[in-house]
């Protein structure tokens, strides 16, 4: 029994790792072949190697969606590569601010320690 469950357990993760994953283009691709109606929602399943709920998920969301913007809702969730590259640009530019606000703080203690703001220290005197 103790080997059975091991050969399942296998198979299932040879499956899981094996499965193959839809990016949005592909989704569309074929939510948009199944409203065509040139082949049956059965054919285009077993033709893409997919199963019949994962298209009526697919098919809901993507009606959801265009339901939503036609009512004027322009708001999208970003995806993880934009959230990623704001994030990095948020950081660099925190960086860049407190490396600024340290060089002001600086000026501000002795402008004679700092001979290339010789100029900026004209500025710094009248606050």
């Amino acid at each position: 029994m103790g080997k059975k469950r091991n050969t399942s357990s296998l198979i299932s993760e040879l499956k899981r790792k094996t499965r193959k994953a839809y990016n949005s283009e592909e989704k569309i691709r074929i939510v948009i072949e199944g409203i065509r109606g040139e082949l049956s929602i059965a054919e285009l399943c077993r033709r893409e190697g997919i199963h019949q709920a994962n298209y009526y998920k697919w098919s809901k969301d993507f009606m959801e969606t265009g339901k939503h913007r036609l009512n004027g809702d322009t708001m999208r969730e970003a995806n993880t590569s934009e959230v990623q590259e704001l994030k990095g640009e948020n950081t660099s530019l925190k960086e860049l601010v407190a490396d600024l606000s340290l060089e002001v703080r600086d000026l501000k203690k002795d402008p004679a320690d700092h001979p290339e703001y010789r100029d900026v220290k004209v500025v710094l005197d009248y606050k």
